[in-house]
């Protein structure tokens, strides 16, 4: 019957290519490990964050990989093992066999862990994918923030799929924040994180610029500088970015999380359009 459920999900998505497919199974493993681990009390020590947050909870379009995390208080001794090895327990019960693999260095503030499964596949059917003849694993990377930056305001949300469980996660415009940290930090080119940009903007997300100022004075160029954030700076420290991004580049980092009629729109991409963007978040900014 558990089987049953995820073939029904999978159906649902009406998929157009193995690609599809994959991001779609992918996907529905993401929200079977957050209901796992909101029964195992995650969540209590927890909050969901990232593109896979946007997408589950908030209805962005574009697929994600990882499930990503931050402690609501540092804790500098968590263990996010323990909840894995209870939350893979109850996966078992939808036909999943997660293995856990652990490639974090011990001094990292970052928890990760990498869940893979090629048990799952095997079960379903697909209209695109061949299991067998193509050679496909379920990978997702689970990473917890054991230090994040302070500032953060956290609410709880619901998911309904494939059960009813409860999720926290930050507000909007703390993860607007976080998003805006990754745009100004981060030493390569992320397509992901200017299509996250763009759908804020689309929906007049407000910044949580606390979040944010915490945040970059913890890593990045501005570490231990502590910057005034506010609309003025970081209006300028955006678009300074957008001058210099590759826009090429950053549409094919998205391009395989995205369905093929979002593609048109991602092939919009380019200074000009990403300075409008800003042009527009400049106009709800407060």
């Amino acid at each position: 019957m558990s089987v049953e459920i995820i073939q029904d999900r999978l159906n649902s998505y009406d998929c157009q290519s193995v690609l599809e497919e994959e991001n779609a199974i992918r996907e529905i493993a993401q929200e079977i490990i957050l209901g796992s681990l909101s029964r195992v009390g995650f969540f209590k020590e927890a909050v969901f964050q990232g593109g896979t947050c946007l997408r589950i909870l908030y209805g962005m379009d574009r697929f994600s990989e990882d499930l990503d995390f931050a402690l609501k208080e540092p804790v500098p001794f968590f263990k996010l093992q323990s909840y894995l090895d209870r939350s893979c327990k109850e996966l078992k019960i939808y036909g999943f066999d997660f293995t856990v693999s652990d490639r974090e260095k011990a001094e990292k503030t970052a928890q990760k862990r990498f869940l893979k499964d090629s048990a799952l596949v095997k079960l379903i059917t697909f209209k695109h994918f061949h299991p067998g003849r193509d050679t496909r694993i379920i990978r997702i990377k689970i990473e917890v923030d054991t230090n994040p930056p302070a500032g953060a305001r956290v609410e709880a949300k619901f998911h309904d799929y494939p059960y009813a469980f409860d999720v926290a996660t930050q507000d909007l415009p703390s993860l607007f924040a976080g998003k805006c940290h990754a745009l100004l930090c981060r030493e390569y080119v992320k397509g992901r994180d200017w299509y996250d940009f763009a759908w804020y903007v689309s929906r007049r997300v407000q910044i949580n610029y606390a979040h944010l100022s915490e945040g970059l004075c913890q890593s990045g160029p501005w570490q231990g500088k502590r910057p005034q954030v506010d609309k003025t700076w970081l209006l300028n420290e955006l678009g300074k970015s957008i001058e210099r991004i590759d826009w090429n580049k950053a549409q094919e980092d998205v391009m395989r999380f995205v369905r093929r009629r979002d593609v048109p729109s991602v092939k919009l991409w380019s200074k000009e359009f990403f300075s409008d963007r800003l042009e527009k978040l400049a106009a709800v900014m407060i």
